[in-house]
């Protein structure tokens, strides 16, 4: 069966500087296994199925899946699939407002000024990483204990734990052997600079440490951490995939009650069909 298909480069207005997603539009009627199968063809860090929404509240429906499982969700795919849809024509039940259906519940996305942005989803777990993960952690990125300014679990589904050093130049020296589990690192620039803060994502696959070129979720749990304790004020952008030759902006801004929200831009590369 032929699906309408398109490849949208997310955190981005350059195509091919930001981080790319496939999205199949029309996905009803595709299994899990068929779906999944897919997503490892397509070799990108997650390929979207578009459905019909279950929820009345919801827009529509997405499973999220990498090459090698399926994610509740994620960030950079919530932008560009709600991108993609918008631009196949669909409409929002709310005009101000999109909501879009994962498997962690119902996710809100706006229109900005500059794309689309999330509401970020609450952490799942928060607080201090455990010495001895920590320390198997800092081993991995070749750096010391005490070029750790900070650490805690920063759990919104894919199981990030966050590590802040001192700056930016810190971040972008890292040379990661293999980390343990999914590791997102963030330092500051020097005060004044386009973007506030540099980060970077790492997660073992097979053996061997990838890492992602921009990241919604890392960036929106970072976010809750940065600004309740203090260390950056909202509105601010992020950079990520400096260190893969991207130029990823990752907007974070907050609502009248706090709420945060996680903002970018988003263009089309590839549009067709799809044979599955």
């Amino acid at each position: 069966m032929s699906r309408p298909f398109t490849q949208v480069d997310v955190f981005t207005t350059t195509p091919y500087h930001g981080n790319a997603l496939a999205v199949v539009l029309a996905a009803d009627g595709l299994g899990t296994e068929e779906m999944r199968r897919f997503a490892a063809w397509t070799n990108l860090s997650e390929t979207t199925f578009v459905l019909p929404p279950e929820d009345p509240r919801a827009d529509y429906r997405v499973r999220i899946f990498t090459p090698s499982q399926e994610l509740p969700f994620a960030g950079h795919p919530t932008l560009g699939t709600c991108h993609a849809w918008l631009e196949a024509g669909g409409t929002p039940r709310e005009p101000g407002e999109i909501v879009q259906e994962c498997g962690a519940g119902l996710v809100r996305v706006r229109r900005t000024g500059g794309g689309l942005a999330f509401k970020a989803p609450p952490l799942i777990r928060s607080g201090p990483v455990e010495e001895e993960l920590l320390a198997r952690i800092v081993a991995s990125l070749g750096i010391a204990r005490e070029d750790v300014v900070d650490a805690e679990w920063a759990d919104n589904g894919p199981g990030w734990v966050a590590l802040l050093l001192a700056d930016a130049a810190s971040v972008l020296a890292l040379r990661p052997g293999t980390v343990p589990c999914d590791v997102g690192v963030a330092g500051p620039h020097p005060d004044g600079a386009e973007c506030a803060y540099e980060v970077r994502a790492f997660f073992p696959l097979q053996g061997a440490t990838v890492e992602d070129p921009v990241t919604g979720s890392l960036n929106a749990s970072l976010a809750q951490w940065l600004l309740r304790t203090g260390r950056v004020k909202a509105p601010y952008t992020a950079a990520q995939g400096t260190a893969l030759g991207r130029s990823g902006r990752v907007r974070i801004s907050t609502g009248d009650d706090g709420e945060v929200w996680v903002g970018g831009s988003s263009v089309t590369c590839v549009t067709g069909t799809v044979t599955l």
